[in-house]
């Protein structure tokens, strides 16, 4: 053990709550600390984080698949020679770009920075992405279009608690971030809570009892409501005229495409009733600074976002927030809510497709010859861009050959899931880094066993664009290593001379050297600077600031300081209904579960709160297919099936499925959802596709036994 009380903050989330870690003979206690997100709580995951430190199946030392297709331990030489000799062989027959990375949004600011030198330098590789492409793509490319600059959150936290109105699209916060439903109080008590879901979720369950509005908008809807919204900003004259003329570009055009979004013809779309269309507007109007209200926000999550128009649903939203005059005002703007723990950052520094450090092109002439320099390359020998995510998924097998996974566990969270599998397995080389044997793991030839959290020194970014110190607190056990270690290595056993520095503090400072100038620029910080606390560090933080926790304020990041207004039109679902899918599925979260539940599953007071996937569905939606409370319940798309057994709830639309996506095997939702992607950002639409459902035992008993052959 290296120390006795170490503060530092969750692995989960990007609330980043704080926390204290005191290591003992029994383990790691954890206690939540005073901060701005979580202001002293911790969610019931955060709790019990410091388990999965200790939990029986983790993976400490290296295993290699031997000649009977059975992963064995090996020495650390042996797997990366394996590697590097893999590695080799296969660019040398199919070329460079034969090797894929896939990266995750949970890596620190230095190993994610150090995964893309290494995939641009040693690799030498197009081909990398990472799983915040299925998370923040789309609200990441509407903020670009619109202001220059993607943060998720463009002001703190705690500015939410001083709104009078808040329109929430897309997001249980009160489940996946419930120490944030502490901001929400200010909100509520004003009643100006506007949530937009499908299902009367916990969140949606917060606008009761006159604290505001739950629109109940039909899944793939939500762009179609926020166009109707913005129709009545202009049709009841609330818009803020003097704002747009002074801060923003293309308003006429954003006013004459809505006139098509009466409130009739969105109530029809959406299921929202008129009235409830003119409220919210009214809520959010009264509530805007230029009408004397304290603010009012409009905030995305993926919801809203995981659509094959989610980039353009987005911008509906910052159009609407535009015309009202939110952005750079007192407790107002547009924002989303970054998933991952280190989403942010992780879609800074590199990881991306078409990134380099500093959220800087990789197709600008100046940005790769100052990252070049930085790393002691020649520009000329950088690749270009890649492809997004999915694209990378589906060259699987034929363009890219060998794919080194780090902080993801693709089986279980990529959409059409069952294909991503067979892919996987059909690749001359998989190697994955991780700690536990995920799905993901135990199909590889390689497994690394890597540090965790309360194991490593590094940095974070939260939601709100806040650069974090995460803290060591105890030694990994067995030979587990950092990745920083891990990459260096490889580098060396592939004949690099590219310099890999294994210390944190050391690679964050090339870090904000490679950021210096760049939207994303950390060079004001260093592991030092953010070890003495005494400010909040909100990037940009160029050298000598102290950060920008209000981007806003006086100009957007476009040239010209103005924020950019683009006319949009709905899409429907790729995977729309027909008669043999006549009932909308949309996946999500529960509480006690993270992301693909590689590590919470694990734990065991979570999985007694949520030990197994279900089907929740409307009381007249079951009786429609003869289905009883806790029945075994199949969804099928023309993917693949999942079954898991039903709750019968009235607080889900009739025409709409739920179903969380934690679990593998015949309960798997990404068995079923569509890998569609939206062309500008290439997120897939996870959050709605049309499918059949039936009672499990119908299904077993024959087609004849179905409402409708399961497709």
């Amino acid at each position: 053990m290296t120390r006795t009380v170490t503060d530092t903050h969750c692995p989960y989330c990007a609330l980043q709550c704080a926390m204290t870690l005191t290591p003992s003979a029994e383990g790691v206690s954890v206690t939540p600390r005073d901060f701005a997100t979580n202001q002293g709580g911790l969610c019931q995951k955060g709790w019990t984080s410091a388990e999965v430190l200790t939990l029986p199946d983790r993976i400490t030392e290296p295993l290699l698949r031997n000649a009977d297709g059975v992963l064995v331990p090996v020495t650390w030489q042996a797997a990366l020679r394996y590697v590097a000799d893999r590695i080799d062989a296969l660019q040398s027959e199919h070329g460079r770009d034969a090797i894929g990375v896939f990266g995750g949004g949970g890596l620190t600011n230095e190993k994610a920075y150090q995964l893309g030198k290494f995939t641009r330098t040693v690799l030498r590789s197009r081909h990398i992405d990472y799983n915040g492409r299925f998370c923040m793509s789309s609200a990441a490319a509407a903020g670009n279009r619109a202001f220059g600059i993607d943060r998720g959150l463009p002001f703190p936290l705690t500015d939410v608690t001083d709104a009078d109105a808040l329109l929430l699209l897309g997001s249980n916060v009160a489940d996946t971030m419930p120490p944030l439903v502490q901001h929400l109080r200010g909100v509520r008590d004003r009643g100006g809570l506007l949530v937009v879901d499908p299902r009367r979720s916990a969140t949606a369950a917060l606008t009761g009892d006159g604290a505001g509005l739950h629109l109940a908008a039909l899944p793939g809807t939500d762009q179609a409501l926020l166009l109707g919204l913005l129709h009545l900003v202009v049709a009841e004259g609330v818009a803020d005229e003097d704002y747009l003329a002074a801060r923003t570009s293309g308003w006429d055009e954003v006013r004459r495409s809505v006139a098509l979004w009466w409130p009739e013809r969105v109530a029809a779309t959406t299921g929202v009733p008129e009235e409830t269309l003119r409220t919210a507007v009214r809520i959010l109007a009264a509530a805007s600074p230029s009408r004397g209200g304290r603010g009012a926000m409009i905030i995305t999550g993926r919801g809203a976002e995981q659509h094959t128009d989610g980039t353009d649903t987005v911008t509906a939203a910052i159009n609407l927030a535009l015309a009202l005059g939110l952005p750079g005002r007192p407790a107002s703007g547009y924002g989303c809510l970054t998933g991952q723990g280190n989403g942010q950052g992780g879609r800074e520094h590199g990881q991306k497709a078409d990134q380099l450090p500093g959220y800087r092109s990789i197709e600008d002439g100046a940005a790769r010859e100052h990252v070049a320099e930085v790393w002691g390359v020649d520009p000329a020998t950088l690749p270009g861009k890649g492809v997004a995510a999915v694209e990378l998924l589906g060259k699987l097998g034929t363009e890219v050959r060998g794919l080194l996974v780090h902080g993801s566990n693709v089986v279980v969270s990529a959409p059409d899931a069952l294909a991503v599998r067979r892919r996987l397995e059909s690749l001359d080389l998989l190697v994955v880094c991780d700690f536990v044997p995920s799905e993901t793991a135990l199909l590889a030839d390689v497994v690394l066993p890597v540090t965790q959290w309360a194991e490593e020194e590094g940095t974070m970014t939260s939601l709100e664009g806040r650069v974090l110190r995460r803290r060591k607190a105890l030694d990994a056990p067995g030979s587990a290593r950092s990745e920083l270690q891990i990459l260096a290595d490889l580098a060396v056993a592939l004949g690099s001379e590219v310099a890999f520095d294994t210390e944190p503090s050391v690679v964050f400072d090339e870090l904000a050297r490679a950021s210096a100038g760049g939207t994303a620029d950390y060079s004001g910080l260093s592991h030092a600077v953010l070890d003495a606390e005494t400010t909040a560090h909100h990037w940009p933080v160029p050298a000598g600031s102290t950060g920008t926790p209000r981007v806003f304020g006086e100009r957007f990041g476009h040239v010209d300081g103005r924020a950019r207004m683009v006319p949009v039109t709905p899409g429907a679902p790729e995977d729309d209904l027909r008669p043999e899918a006549p009932v909308y599925l949309v996946t999500g979260r529960v509480l006690a579960q993270y992301q693909s539940g590689a590590q919470t599953r694990r734990v065991a007071a979570l999985a007694r709160s949520a030990p197994a996937p279900f089907v929740e569905l409307h009381p007249n939606l079951a009786a429609r297919y003869g289905i009883e409370e806790g029945d075994e319940v199949t969804v099928a798309s023309v993917r693949g099936t999942a079954t898991a057994a039903a709750r019968i709830v009235t607080s889900i639309r009739p025409d709409t499925v739920f179903m969380p996506f934690h679990w593998p095997g015949d309960g798997m939702a990404n068995a079923v959802t569509n890998d569609a992607v939206d062309p500008i950002s290439g997120m897939p639409e996870f959050k709605v596709c049309a499918v059949q459902i039936a009672r499990a035992i119908d299904v077993a008993a024959g087609p004849s036994n179905v409402e409708g052959a399961l497709v």
